[in-house]
């Protein structure tokens, strides 16, 4: 007896545009590295106050290998050591650390710790500080704890901006979060200016050289996309910040997800070109992962569009590689 031979359905083709730069920054691969080291190091456990990067997968492997997250120091065993995270921390932290005895890594990234030198350095000069940032992210939380309580105003939105009241208005000053929007940031500079137009800028933006430069590459890509897929986490703020980009860029359809298994495939149904790209702390693998995924449903051709090449790199601390 003959049988008859089942045809699958073509699959349909896809066209995908591969944003560069995209994923781990040098501030998130340091962060990382001084995690792996000082397990390699000192043997596990090591702790880690908060997540060291906002991105579960990360957080998850470096568990794996013997890394304990912890949201305050007095969780930490005594005699281990502990690890600051990627976003900073108030100097209380610290110097809680100190008074205790604890040996700690620090592995706020060094663009971060600009700001907190920064911020120091506008307060010694007498002036008045303003944070344009989000209430609540660890950054901000790290940058206002650098310096006594209400002596950094926090501003969230134009509106903000419009409303705020310093105490002394000609010696005001501003300092920013380093993973917001460059566009959301400036109409908020904008309107500060308008109103205090002797306010003190940054001697150099704040907003980080990885952050602009995702948000640059998302941006040559949106308008000629379908859909766009932002790898990354939702608490991440420079991810979060790609899917509102995308979209004011053109794209109408951008979407944040966390790893393939979270892509609404039903959603994607139609669309002939689609853009993908990371935030800073999602590593290249869950990358990899999603275009796996297009494979197995369609017929793919990758294209990259890379608007630079970074090649920035900083230093480990000492304790590590003495």
């Amino acid at each position: 007896m003959v049988q008859a031979r089942v045809t699958e359905p073509a699959r349909p083709r896809i066209e995908i545009l591969l944003a560069a730069p995209r994923g781990f920054c040098a501030g998130v691969e340091r962060a990382i590295q001084i995690v792996e080291m000082a397990l390699a190091k000192y043997g596990a456990p090591v702790f880690v106050r908060h997540e060291i990067v906002h991105n579960r997968h990360v957080v998850t492997s470096l568990e794996a290998k013997g890394a304990v997250f912890v949201e305050e120091l007095d969780e930490v065993t005594a005699g281990r050591p502990v690890i600051f995270s990627a976003h900073g921390v108030p100097k209380s932290v610290p110097a809680h650390a100190r008074e205790h005895n604890m040996f700690y890594l620090d592995a706020t990234c060094p663009l971060v710790s600009k700001v907190h030198v920064e911020a120091a350095r506008l307060h010694g000069d007498g002036c008045e500080l303003v944070l344009v940032g989000h209430a609540g992210h660890p950054e901000v939380v790290g940058t206002m704890g650098q310096l006594p309580a209400g002596a950094i105003h926090l501003i969230e939105t134009v509106g903000d901006a419009l409303s705020f009241a310093p105490h002394a208005p000609d010696r005001l000053a501003y300092i920013t979060q380093t993973t917001l929007s460059v566009e959301d940031t400036k109409a908020i500079v904008d309107a500060l200016k308008a109103r205090f137009p002797n306010i003190i800028a940054p001697r150099k933006g704040d907003i980080c050289y990885a952050t602009t430069n995702r948000q640059e590459s998302v941006k040559r890509i949106a308008a000629e996309c379908d859909n766009i897929l932002v790898i990354g986490s939702p608490k991440s703020s420079n991810s979060v910040r790609l899917v509102e980009v995308a979209r004011r860029a053109g794209c109408n359809n951008p979407c944040l997800v966390e790893s393939a298994e979270n892509i609404d495939w039903q959603a994607l149904e139609g669309a002939s070109r689609i853009g993908i790209t990371a935030g800073a702390s999602a590593p290249e693998l869950l990358v990899t992962e999603v275009l796996n995924a297009f494979a197995e449903r369609y017929q793919i051709e990758v294209r990259e569009v890379e608007v630079t090449r970074e090649t920035v790199q900083f230093k480990l601390p000492r304790a590590l590689t003495a």
